[in-house]
């Protein structure tokens, strides 16, 4: 059985691809061995699928090479996506920081992308054992089937409860391309030692600004039974290495000196009640505890309370792991950009082999910005095959 191009892996990379392939009147085949397509994109933005991000820029994505992703997504943007949603009809809201979540459900994007690939008479088929990929004189064989190009889709091993594998690491390396190791990303911090005693906290939430070296996010963070959860740290955690600490402003609205502003205005005051004005009450008395200050803020020494203010601004956290895969939204690292056409996608020393979506050293901020990279990287591909 002859194609043009054969894509492994039916999510929303490949089925992009795929879609706009066949509309170029490509002949096209996708294999996946889930036993149905789109799995993470239904699980996403929880349930409703948070499918692009209109503050996209090159910026908010990490790679070894920073510039990589420039060619794609000044190509495919979120406008041109967005106007496909339109297309279908699909209702959508946006959120905060520019995300944009279907109104129903993440099966209409499921849907949208399938219908799109029926448009191009793409040939789709689950529960499909991959096994061995051949290549010689100019063709890629993957079972019964054979085409001059392949295109590897198949993510990375973030979420293995839903099937995802380092599969894709495994034929890049086959095929001679370098991968950047692999890390969980936008995942779950774990706490030990002294912080322990955060994890009485468990399930209070707070607006933080989290920093890990030059990164910062204002947005949420989370108290677990095993650590630190919630946007702001997620978002650190893409940056985080073991060993690494990360900082956590507690009082972000609060003005250089407002401690001992507050000091000289209510001297009576204790910075238990003071901290429980702008935090959730069992995380200001934990807080509270930690600083070792209980006393009227007048019977406080301005040097203390200098470094409590400051201690409040930059609180300290040094993970001890984070947890992993099966709680990551996406994988960091991946086949190298260095092995890679910007442009197209296409590995540099081995004409016909393509690499897209999450498989690729190309990883987003949370909100929106993989599934754009998804698109825009299959766009690119689907140009050229």
């Amino acid at each position: 059985m002859t194609y043009d191009a054969i894509i492994l892996g039916a999510g929303a990379a490949g089925l992009m691809c795929a879609a706009q392939a066949g509309q170029r009147g490509r002949r096209v085949l996708v294999l996946d061995h889930a036993p149905e397509v789109g799995r993470k994109i239904l699980i996403s933005g929880g349930g409703r699928c948070n499918f692009t991000n209109l503050g996209t820029s090159p910026d908010r994505f990490l790679s070894q090479n920073p510039h990589f992703a420039k060619s794609a997504l000044s190509r495919y943007t979120p406008a041109d996506f967005l106007a496909l949603v339109e297309r279908h009809a699909i209702a959508w809201h946006e959120k905060t920081l520019g995300q944009l979540f279907c109104d129903g459900s993440a099966r209409q994007i499921v849907a949208m992308l399938l219908d799109e690939c029926a448009r191009g008479a793409v040939d789709i088929r689950c529960n499909a054992q991959i096994g061995e990929v051949g290549h010689a004189d100019g063709r890629f064989q993957v079972g019964d089937a054979s085409a001059p190009a392949l295109v590897i889709a198949t993510g990375g091993p973030s979420i293995p409860k839903m099937g995802a594998t380092g599969f894709a690491y495994e034929l890049a390396r086959r095929f001679g391309l370098k991968v950047v190791q692999p890390r969980p990303a936008l995942v779950p911090l774990t706490l030990a030692g002294e912080d322990l005693l955060f994890r009485e906290l468990s399930g209070v939430s707070a607006d933080v600004i989290a920093r890990c070296g030059k990164a910062a996010f204002r947005e949420a963070a989370l108290f677990t039974h095993r650590g630190l959860s919630g946007p702001a740290i997620l978002q650190v955690s893409s940056y985080w290495q073991h060993g690494t600490a990360i900082d956590v402003n507690f009082l972000p609205d609060r003005a250089p000196g407002w401690l001992l502003a507050a000091k000289a205005a209510h001297p009576r005051a204790g910075l238990r009640r003071l901290l429980r004005e702008g935090l959730p009450e069992r995380l200001a008395d934990v807080l509270c505890d930690r600083l070792a200050i209980d006393g009227e803020l007048g019977a406080t020494t301005d040097r203390a309370l200098a470094a409590a203010q400051t201690h409040l601004a930059q609180w300290r956290f040094t993970p001890n792991g984070s947890e992993g895969y099966a709680k990551a939204e996406v994988t960091a690292g991946g086949i190298a950009t260095g092995d890679l056409s910007s442009k197209t996608m296409e590995a540099r020393r081995v004409p016909g082999l393509y690499a897209i979506g999450e498989a690729v050293d190309v990883t987003g901020w949370l909100g929106g910005y993989n599934f754009q990279w998804a698109w825009a990287s299959g766009w690119a591909a689907a140009q050229e095959i």
